[in-house]
């Protein structure tokens, strides 16, 4: 029979770090608005994923209180960052991030 394998601290660690250099790929090769905002939350996520693992690891809910703030930060991001990018994508179909940054005023 097969032993079950059980996740340790390391590898959520390592799946934490796979995420978060996926996200910061994504975020300096692409320059569609809305890929950029996804990598952004992408990266997030990943560092929500390192934090709960230390978290347990240590035996400390300060690690999971930290993860608290940041989706409650994250989901208000969400709302009107999403917005704003879906609605000047709307506008302006193949808007890039540098078409964006001339949106001053």
């Amino acid at each position: 029979m097969l032993a079950a394998i059980e996740p340790t601290t390391t590898w959520y660690l390592l799946l934490g770090a796979v995420l978060f250099g996926l996200g910061s790929v994504g975020l300096l090769v692409r320059r569609n608005p809305l890929v950029m905002f996804m990598s952004i939350e992408l990266m997030l996520n990943a560092v929500n994923i390192s934090f709960v693992a230390l978290a347990v690891r240590f035996g400390d809910i300060s690690g999971q209180t930290a993860v608290f703030f940041v989706m409650v930060v994250a989901a208000a991001e969400v709302v009107v960052g999403l917005g704003i990018i879906v609605s000047i994508m709307r506008r302006r179909p193949g808007a890039t991030a540098d078409d964006l940054a001339e949106l001053k005023g």
